[in-house]
């Protein structure tokens, strides 16, 4: 009941189904008795085809060198993660082996 119903894609929709209407050129209804001219319409602007993208050597230089910085600042980012990281674990096993050393010197000393 509230499930909407579409039509099916492979058929396109009627002119009764139809919510926008083509202009014609003409502003007001056919039954107006005023004395409109209908609008010129200008020509169809020829298509532009070109087979392949053209590159210019000054484009890809830039293009090769923001690639490269792109690289670079990639790579200082990862490696300075990576060293936080290594740092962080050697700290925290220098935290460990400080703490497993005081416990055990306490213990002994009972």
């Amino acid at each position: 009941m509230f499930t909407p119903k579409y039509p099916s894609p492979d058929t396109p929709p009627t002119a009764d189904q139809s919510l926008v209407r083509p202009l014609t050129g003409i502003v007001h209804p056919p039954a107006c008795d005023c004395h409109h001219t209908p609008a010129t319409t200008a020509p169809a602007p020829a298509p532009v085809s070109r087979s392949a993208v053209q590159v210019t050597p000054g484009a890809l230089a830039v293009a090769v060198a923001g690639g490269t910085a792109v690289v670079l600042v990639v790579g200082a980012v990862l490696v300075s993660m990576l060293l936080a990281v290594a740092i962080t674990a050697a700290s925290v096993a220098i935290c460990a082996v400080v703490l497993r050393s005081l416990l055990n010197s306490h213990n002994q000393q009972r």
